[in-house]
């Protein structure tokens, strides 16, 4: 039987693209202690979670 769902790895068809703007970074944190508990030097990078619990 013929598997129709297997495809060789050597085909060209794209799978994914991704996009991935560039960053500009303009500021970093003075106080590096407290950077590295958020975990980055950047403060346009620091995104905290403040989702929700789902029920």
């Amino acid at each position: 039987m013929q598997d129709h769902f297997y495809r060789d790895c050597d085909n060209r068809e794209v799978v994914a693209m991704a996009y991935v703007p560039w960053q500009n970074m303009k500021e970093i944190y003075d106080d590096l202690d407290m950077a590295i508990c958020i975990g980055t030097i950047f403060p346009e990078l620091n995104k905290p979670f403040t989702g929700r619990r789902m029920k």
